[in-house]
């Protein structure tokens, strides 16, 4: 059974940061690409990053680009997502996902996690 599991969501600032995380299991992780994915309320899924199974590769959203970073910790099946000047607009629930390819369809979705950035 394929699982993902985000963490790290939650209440911030304008101009603040978060790290997501989210931990895999059920595949051997160093063979999958992982990729983050968020929706607002109202509005569908938009790609925000994704990273190659080596984590040589990544690939970012016209909105993350400069501010946000995907990683990947293969020892422990963990893929991050650093979010940085994080503005109001980025407020969505933010979904990690796994698939056999950058540009392969991701078959395996996380439960999510929210972010609210609010002062």
């Amino acid at each position: 059974q394929v699982l993902l599991e985000e963490s790290g969501g939650g209440l911030v600032q304008p101009g603040g940061s978060l790290r997501l995380s989210c931990v895999h299991s059920g595949h051997t992780f160093n063979r999958v690409c992982l990729g983050w994915f968020r929706q607002a309320s109202g509005k569908g899924r938009e790609f925000v990053a994704a990273i190659s199974e080596n984590g040589a590769l990544t690939r970012y959203g016209d909105s993350a680009k400069g501010r946000f970073t995907i990683s990947r910790d293969n020892a422990k099946n963990t893929v991050y997502l650093q979010m940085n000047s994080l503005k109001p607009a980025v407020a969505a629930v933010y979904y990690c996902a796994a698939s056999a390819s950058l540009s392969a369809t991701y078959n395996y979705w996380g439960q999510g996690t929210q972010i609210t950035v609010s002062s």
